[in-house]
């Protein structure tokens, strides 16, 4: 059957020598399948590539049947021929199943790529040739802020380095979800760094240019600690820098804070090991901001504060207000650190 990988198993592969007679790389996310292909081009030798490297155009085409001839063709050079397609996308899927026949049973001295870039490819019989033929199939998806601590500490990894909890949170809320930014920066620590050494604040605020006093990951510790004039402070420090700090994108940082909370709040097992294992957290250092909105917030100020929250959310995108978005966040900044927490409190 068709295998599906992910980007890490199969950049793994590609520098064993493990490859599949037929790939498909597709979806939304376009950095990871441009990477792929020239990971792909770089499997033959840069002097056999005029031999044994054809990249084609599926827009050129009218018929795969141009394709199917290439890929038949016998290595010269080098103990196998790659043929890479792009823009595959521009087709629909009846083009793609005309490519099930040499899918199902394709040269075995050759690696043919189809690069669905931007999308999801469709095509029954091709899927079900890809099984046959036991070829490999990447999804690129979109990079989300559920995933990104995963695919950028995976990718830290992958460079021989480590990385502090702290400093991770930092590149996550710099980078946000652009794919090509975020190798670019991890690059450029592994070439400052060095070898096996670890990705610490210091080094992202000095490499980097963030800072490990006023950043989104502070904003929320100062709020979870109630430390009314730290969060004052770095909260002027995103009122003049409106655009990397919206309001918008606050909030749901501060709503998952509190969110988190209550969850702790209601945990049969309160041990940080306990803890860890209902929040879902991988890194110890992650309870740190839950444990101390403990010592300094309620179950009741904590519900006050996520309707608050939405309440907010609301505000902010002109449902019953006007005002501005941080005259907004500023009120709803000073409710969170003085919350009254009271069960007859109407919200």
């Amino acid at each position: 059957m068709a295998e599906t990988t992910t980007y890490l198993s199969l950049c793994s592969d590609l520098k064993k020598g493990r490859l599949a007679p037929v790939y498909i790389l597709h979806g939304e996310e376009g950095y990871y399948i441009d990477d792929l292909v020239s990971r792909f081009e770089a499997v033959i030798a840069e002097d056999d590539r005029d031999f044994d490297l054809s990249m084609l155009y599926a827009p050129d085409f009218d018929s795969p049947a141009a394709i199917v001839a290439d890929a038949r063709q016998l290595p010269l050079m080098s103990p196998r021929r790659v043929v890479i397609v792009k823009e595959m996308q521009t087709h629909g899927a009846n083009f793609a199943n005309a490519l099930a026949p040499y899918v199902a049973s394709p040269n075995q001295a050759g690696v043919l790529v189809l690069c669905f870039r931007g999308e999801k490819y469709s095509g029954a019989e091709l899927t079900k040739a890809m099984k046959a033929c036991g070829g490999v199939i990447f999804e690129s998806k979109k990079l989300n802020g559920a995933n990104i601590d995963n695919v950028l500490s995976g990718f830290i990894k992958e460079k021989g380095l480590t990385v502090d909890p702290k400093a991770l949170a930092m590149l996550a809320e710099f980078v946000g979800t652009d794919l090509s930014r975020l190798y670019k920066e991890v690059d450029k620590l592994t070439v400052v760094l060095g070898p096996g050494a670890m990705i610490t604040p210091e080094a992202v605020e000095r490499n980097i240019g963030i800072s490990k006093d006023y950043n989104h990951f502070e904003f929320v510790s100062a709020i979870a600690n109630r430390d009314v004039a730290r969060t004052m402070r770095i909260f002027e420090t995103f009122r003049r820098d409106p655009k990397d700090h919206a309001p918008q994108m606050l909030a749901p940082l501060i709503f998952n804070l509190f969110a988190n909370l209550m969850v702790a709040f209601y945990a049969p097992d309160k041990s940080d090991r306990g803890l860890m294992g209902e929040l879902g957290f991988k890194w110890s250092s992650q309870l740190k901001d839950v444990t101390a909105a403990m010592r300094h917030y309620g179950p009741w100020q904590t519900i006050e504060i996520l309707n608050l929250i939405r309440r907010f959310d609301g505000a902010s995108k002109g449902n019953g207000s006007r005002q501005d978005a941080y005259a907004l966040f500023f009120d709803l900044i000073v409710h969170i650190l003085n919350p009254l927490g009271q069960k007859a409190v109407k919200l």
